[in-house]
């Protein structure tokens, strides 16, 4: 029988998942983590690669930073953000794989038929 404290953190770890996975359930979300996988970012850098509005970018970063997702510092005026929670860089990294691999796959795919 599986002891009490494994359960437990079994289930922490289906709660921070599901917390995870409730942040970044929206498409801008998912293309505003895409961006700091290479390192720090601050907020301008992250405005020249999502085209959203800044009053819009600052609440959706406040609501990544709030949800442990993001670490951020500030430096004179400029806020830089980077990835505090591991997992979600693993769903970074993961998506961005997925979605590379899946690019790839199609462009091959329409390479094909004109061949």
């Amino acid at each position: 029988m599986a002891s009490t404290a494994w359960l437990m953190t079994l289930k922490n770890v289906f709660d921070r998942a599901a917390e995870l996975f409730a942040v970044l359930s929206t498409r801008i979300r998912l293309r505003i983590i895409k961006v700091p996988c290479h390192g720090e970012k601050n907020t301008r850098q992250l405005l020249s690669q999502i085209d959203v509005a800044q009053p819009n970018m600052s609440q959706l970063m406040n609501i990544m930073y709030r949800s442990g997702i993001w670490g951020n510092r500030r430096h004179w005026a400029q806020m830089f953000y980077r990835f505090s929670d591991p997992a979600a860089a693993g769903v970074c990294w993961g998506h961005v794989n997925a979605s590379c691999h899946g690019l790839s796959h199609e462009l091959t795919t329409q390479n094909e038929e004109f061949v």
